[in-house]
């Protein structure tokens, strides 16, 4: 029958599953299945899998019970294999992977920060202090300007803000930078400007808040930062 792998961790860390329960209605009970000095935490998968509520929560749980009692690669929802033999099969052939991060994960928990600019302030910014884009807004508004200058000013606007948003983006990184042992970047979405995780040991948490919040506040209202965390390490798995 078909697994579900939720995480993998080592032999020797202590797998309190008691009071937990996995994906599916009813949900399936948690096992682990071990080669090695690894083990990997699985239920039995259920036929219908998707991402329900109930089960992301329940897959998330998992995670988040198991990093109290040592390091964990948390895997993403929905990773199935054939049956358990495949399950060992894969710890085995890539037990040195598998280790080395269980190492490089050890008393850490991943934050993830998003940043966006409110569009209105960052206009008024511009506006401001770049002279190219007075000149041509107080031209475009006193009537004295070209059928071109408004394209012209929104193409300057576009720039100073991709180049605003990436410089600012690259600062608040540097200055958390410090206190992770790691970081990684995605693509924003929406609004956002930043989206970044950072892996923070826990002797740097209070360091890594303190620092957050610091920078949250110098930006003021502009800038909205929205900080989650202490997560499952998942982006650096």
């Amino acid at each position: 029958m078909a697994v579900y792998v939720y995480s993998i961790i080592s032999k020797a860390h202590p797998a309190r599953l008691d009071g937990l329960h996995g994906v599916g209605k009813p949900p399936g009970a948690l096992r682990t299945v071990t080669a090695g000095t690894l083990s990997a935490v699985v239920s039995d998968a259920p036929e219908d899998l998707r991402p329900r509520r109930r089960d992301v929560l329940a897959h998330q749980e998992v995670q988040e019970s198991l990093m109290g009692d040592g390091p964990v690669l948390p895997l993403r929802f929905g990773l199935t294999a054939p049956d358990d033999d495949t399950v060992r099969t894969t710890l085995d052939e890539r037990a040195e992977d598998y280790l080395s991060r269980l190492q490089a994960l050890e008393g850490c928990a991943e934050y993830h920060l998003k940043v966006s600019w409110e569009e209105e302030a960052l206009l008024h910014r511009i506006l401001v202090e770049s002279e190219e884009a007075a000149r041509l807004n107080k031209q475009i508004r006193d009537g004295a300007g070209t059928p071109e200058m408004p394209l012209a000013l929104g193409e300057l606007i576009s720039r100073e803000v991709e180049a605003r948003q990436r410089a600012l983006g690259a600062g608040i990184i540097e200055a958390l930078r410090p206190f992770a042992r790691e970081d990684d970047s995605t693509t924003p979405t929406g609004q956002d400007f930043l989206s970044v995780s950072f892996l923070v040991e826990e002797s740097q948490e209070e360091m890594f808040l303190a620092t957050q919040l610091s920078l949250a506040n110098q930006l003021g209202d502009e800038c909205d930062f929205r900080l989650r965390g202490p997560l499952p390490p998942y982006s650096f798995v």
